[in-house]
């Protein structure tokens, strides 16, 4: 179904009015009725289009951040299937480094924060995209560090994804705005998690 005054499917209105509301009043002060309702929609429409607020946030992350990562993540992954190593600290940098520029925007901190508020809390959410799992990330860094096992791989990503999120998407975060103790953040941030992804 299109609405034919904007273009857009009533699901890509649906993701962009709710983006426009957390933005102004926060995750937790719009419920499914104020977003049906600003896109001009039936009452049913998120529960018909994506099942709940929750898997709507997730549709929302995966159409706006999936890109921020599939690019670099399958370079990376076809450059290790022709035999290259990478360094660990170059996986570091393709998490951080997109991140600490999402969040030098309002929008794409929210995006960060709401990332943060559904994978910290282990909300169990139906990602589509492999960027939103943890094999892609496992293999490349099992292809730097062979040693370990894919379940010690695998728990060493969650620690680090865990740190990541909590430094770039807690509401209060500042160190995207500009000056030096920003980018010291993330350096503090990414020393870290390269230490512990490659620790013995």
């Amino acid at each position: 179904m299109l609405n034919t005054s904007t273009g857009q499917s009533a699901r890509d209105r649906l993701l962009t009015v709710a983006e426009r509301l957390f933005l102004e009043s926060g995750y937790d002060k719009v419920s499914v009725r104020a977003i049906n309702t600003a896109a001009g929609m039936n009452p049913a429409a998120v529960h018909y289009h994506f099942g709940s607020k929750d898997a709507l946030v997730a549709a929302l992350l995966e159409s706006r951040m999936a890109p921020v990562w599939q690019d670099r993540l399958s370079d990376l992954l076809e450059r290790r299937d022709q035999g290259w190593t990478p360094a660990v600290a170059e996986l570091v940098d393709v998490v951080l480094t997109p991140l600490a520029d999402l969040t030098a925007d309002p929008i794409g901190r929210l995006h960060v924060q709401l990332l943060a508020r559904f994978v910290l809390g282990r909300s169990e959410l139906e990602w589509t995209s492999r960027w939103f799992s943890l094999q892609p990330w496992v293999a490349l860094l099992r292809a730097a560090r062979p040693d370990l096992s894919g379940k010690e791989a695998a728990r060493r990503w969650i620690l680090a994804f865990d740190l990541i999120l909590q430094s770039f998407g807690a509401p209060l975060t500042t160190f995207g705005a500009v000056g030096s103790s920003g980018t010291a953040h993330v350096d503090t941030v990414r020393a870290f998690v390269t230490a512990g992804l490659d620790a013995p």
